[in-house]
């Protein structure tokens, strides 16, 4: 699990992909010392696993799955050599926890469609496909290259982020630029109540009735 707090870059030296998976080589001198082999990091939002580390530089295998559903299958849009990479070791014990529950399992990829300075601010806008705009809420929480970031605007599934400073210079942000694939992964709360809500519908063959203050602080919530 990971938090989608940023704290190392990482460079693409290789990537080499077939029909049937691939594997990436990352130089990430920063962190590289850190790991070790068998280890998950996250890679743009995409939880990956170290196979093999030499000066300075990691390696991961990557799945037919987690091409097509990355940017690391996006063609010219997406990844590629000498491209920058958000780096996240995953959430420790006693580590503070800054941003929100970020899995590492990439839902799909969207579209850079704008990234426009505001004063010393930036807005970044990415456009996100359709049966994933369920899972966008105006002020919650959302993952974009791995990057725990808070929706500020949404609309005709586009999402705006107000991006500060410390986070364009902190992350791979600052590279972007319109027609970038960048990957999604939707907040883990979301998608476990529509599933416990499709789950139950089925079951009863109804709409499950909507729920009330009183129903969740009775359940614990």
């Amino acid at each position: 699990m990971f938090t989608g707090i940023i704290e190392h870059f990482g460079t693409i030296e290789s990537l080499a992909l077939t029909d049937f998976g691939g594997r990436v080589t990352i130089h990430a001198p920063t962190l590289a010392a850190n790991l070790a082999i068998s280890n998950s990091i996250a890679v743009n939002g995409c939880c990956l696993t170290v196979v093999s580390l030499e000066n300075g530089r990691f390696s991961a295998d990557l799945s037919r799955e987690t091409i097509q559903k990355t940017s690391f299958g996006a063609g010219v849009a997406g990844l590629r050599e000498g491209a920058r990479v958000n780096l996240e070791q995953p959430l420790t014990a006693g580590k503070e926890f800054g941003g929100h529950f970020v899995l590492g399992h990439v839902d799909t990829t969207g579209q850079v469609t704008s990234l426009q300075p505001e004063g010393e601010n930036w807005w970044y806008a990415v456009r996100v496909p359709a049966d994933f705009a369920p899972y966008v809420v105006p002020k919650g929480s959302i993952t974009i290259d791995g990057i725990s970031l808070t929706v500020a605007r949404w609309s005709d599934n586009v999402a705006a982020i107000a991006v500060i400073p410390y986070t364009y210079e902190h992350t791979n942000i600052r590279d972007r630029k319109p027609g970038d694939a960048v990957n999604l992964e939707g907040d883990i709360l979301g998608k476990y109540v529509e599933n416990y809500l499709a789950a139950r519908t089925e079951a009863t063959g109804k709409l499950a009735p909507a729920l009330t203050v009183a129903q969740l602080t009775e359940q614990g919530f």
